[in-house]
C-alpha cells in the first residue's frame, strides 16, 4: 500500500477499488508467484512433485482442502503459509464483527452504518496475517463456538428482543469472513458438530438458530486429519466428506537426504550450543535412519507413523549429551560421537507405537507376531480324557477346518470347525471332509464336533471368534443348541 491509504467510503470509490473474493485472491497471487518461479512453500521439502502441484490445483479451482496424513508431515505448516498468497490490505467497515467488504457488506451492522453515513462510512485495513483463523478440534467444541448464538447480555445492555439479529454473537467461522479458516483434527470434531459445516461448504452462508438469517459468507476452507483407522476418535462424516473438494494425501520424505534436509533446517539449537558441539554428517544419517527404519518394520505400527519430530528431537538430545561430555571434562569444543546416540531414548519414547501380539491392528498383516511364532510355537493346553487330540508334535489341527480353541466338556476332544465338511453332532470328520467313525488312512484325524457348532470356554476364558461363530459357553453332553434341529442344521433366527 503506497500513500495514504482511503479512510472513507466515497474515498475507496475514488481509488478504482475493486471487491473480490478471497478464493479469487488466492488464485490471482498464486498466478503470479507461478510466473515468476517463486515457490508456494518456504521451507517445506519433499512434496515438490507429489502434495505441491495438487495443492495449486485445488486452489486455482477453488476447492476447499482436507490434507490428510499421518502426524509430522507439515499440514499445518503448509494452511499456514497460505496466507501468503492474500492481498496484503483489505479495507473492511470499521467496527463490523465478521469484515463487511464496504462494497458489498452483508452484516445488519455494516448495512445501518453505510445507510447512516454514506461515503462518509469510515474503514480500516485488515493486514493479510489478521485474516488467518485455526481451530483444534476438540470433543467439547459447540456449534455456538463455531457458528454463533444469541447473547443475551448484549440484548439486556442494548435492551433489544431476542428476535432481533443484532443480538447474535458470532462464532469462529463469521468472523473469518473474507479469510481463511482452518479446523486441525477434523475428525476429532463430533458428528453433530461437523453437521453444522454443511451449509457452509456447499452454500457458503451459515444459518443461526432461532434467526431468519442467511449470511453468505466468504471464506477458504483448510482441513487437516489423521487417517481415520489411527485416530480411533471419530471419524469424518460421509456427507461432509461429499462436500470438500480436493483432498491431498500427505507422505514422509521418502530419502535419507530429504529427511535430513528437514531436520537441519528444524533443529533449534543455541547458539552458544552450536559454537561448541561439533555434528558429523553420520551422526545425522544414523538419526535419519532411525526414523527410516521404524517406519518400514513389522514391529511398529504404521497406522500411527513414525513423526519427523522424531529425528528433530533425537539430534538435539545426541548434541546436547555431546555438550554435557564437554562440560563436565572442561572441553571448549567437542564432537558428537556414536555413543551419544544412546542419549536419544528419551526423544523416541512416546513417539512410537509398537505393535503386540494379540494387540489391535498394527502394520503389516500379522504384525509382530508373524516373526515371533518361530521362536514360541503354540502348544495344545487341552487333551482329551480319551487321549484324543492332534497328531503328535503338532499344535494345531490339521485338514480343511480352520485351527481354533479346543473344547473340554467332560466327553472327548471336541473343537469347533469353520468349514463347510462339518459332521453331526458327535459325528467324527476326517480331514479331507469324509465323514465316519474311525476313518483312518494316513493323516487321519479323529475329532468330535461341539453339537452347538461354536467355541467353548477354555479352562474359564471366553474363547474368540472362529469361523464367524460366537463363543457360547461350556457345552453340555447329550443336548442340542436351542438353535440346531435334530439332523444338525442351524435354525435361521
Amino acid at each position: 500500500m503506497t500513500g495514504r491509504p482511503p479512510s472513507t467510503l466515497g474515498e475507496l470509490k475514488k481509488s478504482g477499488y475493486r471487491p473480490r473474493s478471497v478464493k479469487e485472491e488466492l488464485r490471482a497471487n498464486l498466478i503470479a508467484r507461478i510466473r515468476t518461479k517463486q515457490p508456494l512453500f518456504e521451507g517445506i521439502h519433499g512434496y515438490e512433485h507429489t502434495v505441491v502441484p495438487a495443492l495449486e490445483r485445488a486452489i486455482l479451482a477453488g476447492h476447499s482442502i482436507n490434507l490428510l496424513g499421518l502426524r509430522g508431515q507439515a499440514k499445518t505448516r503448509m494452511a499456514r503459509s497460505l496466507v501468503q498468497l492474500l492481498d496484503e490490505w483489505m479495507p473492511v467497515v470499521a467496527g463490523s464483527e465478521i469484515n463487511d467488504d464496504p462494497l458489498a457488506p452483508i452484516s445488519r451492522y455494516a448495512k445501518d452504518q453505510i445507510a447512516i453515513h454514506g461515503d462518509n462510512t469510515p474503514i480500516v485495513w485488515v493486514h493479510r496475517n489478521d485474516r488467518y483463523t485455526e481451530k483444534l478440534a476438540t470433543p467439547d467444541v459447540t456449534v455456538a463456538d463455531l457458528i454463533g448464538d444469541s447473547d443475551p447480555i448484549k440484548a439486556a445492555n442494548l435492551k433489544l428482543d431476542y428476535s432481533d439479529e443484532r443480538v447474535i454473537h458470532f462464532g469462529l467461522v463469521p468472523r473469518s469472513n473474507r479469510g481463511i479458516f482452518v479446523i486441525n483434527e477434523l475428525p476429532d470434531l463430533q458428528p453433530r458438530i461437523q453437521v453444522a459445516l454443511f451449509n457452509i461448504l456447499q452454500e457458503g452462508d451459515v444459518q443461526i438458530r432461532g434467526f431468519k438469517l442467511r449470511l453468505p459468507l466468504d471464506i477458504q476452507f483448510v482441513f487437516t486429519a489423521n487417517p481415520e483407522d489411527y485416530t480411533n476418535r471419530g471419524a469424518i462424516i460421509t456427507p461432509l466428506k461429499d462436500r470438500i473438494q480436493s483432498q491431498i494425501l500427505t507422505h514422509y520424505p521418502p530419502t535419507i537426504e530429504l529427511g535430513m534436509r528437514i531436520t537441519a533446517q528444524e533443529v533449534r539449537s543455541p547458539q552458544e550450543q552450536a559454537r561448541r558441539v561439533r555434528v558429523p554428517d553420520l551422526i545425522r544419517v544414523l538419526v535419519e535412519r532411525i526414523a527410516l527404519e521404524a517406519r518400514e518394520s513389522d514391529y511398529v505400527d504404521r497406522k500411527s507413523g513414525v513423526s519427523a519430530r522424531l529425528t528433530i528431537s533425537a539430534l538435539e538430545s545426541a548434541i546436547s549429551a555431546a555438550e554435557l561430555r564437554a562440560l563436565r571434562t572442561g572441553e571448549e569444543r567437542t564432537t558428537v560421537r556414536i555413543a551419544d546416540l544412546f542419549a536419544v531414548g528419551p526423544a523416541i519414547n512416546g513417539k512410537i507405537e509398537l505393535v503386540y501380539e494379540g494387540g489391535a491392528g498394527g502394520g503389516r498383516e500379522g504384525g509382530a507376531s508373524s516373526p515371533l511364532a518361530s521362536l514360541a510355537p503354540r502348544v495344545p493346553r487341552a487333551l482329551s480324557r480319551s487321549g484324543e487330540g492332534p497328531p503328535a508334535g503338532q499344535g494345531r489341527w490339521q485338514g480343511p477346518h480352520r485351527a481354533g480353541p479346543l473344547c473340554r466338556s467332560g466327553g472327548p476332544l471336541r473343537r469347533p470347525c469353520g468349514g463347510a465338511a462339518a459332521g453331526r453332532p458327535g459325528r467324527s470328520v476326517h480331514p479331507d471332509g469324509a465323514g465316519g467313525a474311525g476313518s483312518g488312512g494316513p493323516g487321519a484325524l479323529t475329532a468330535r464336533l461341539p453339537r452347538c457348532g461354536r467355541a467353548a470356554r477354555l479352562d474359564g476364558v471366553r474363547a474368540p471368534r472362529v469361523g464367524g461363530t460366537e463363543p457360547c459357553g461350556p457345552h453340555r453332553p447329550g443336548r442340542r443348541h436351542p438353535l440346531q434341529r435334530p439332523d444338525g442344521q442351524r435354525v435361521q433366527r
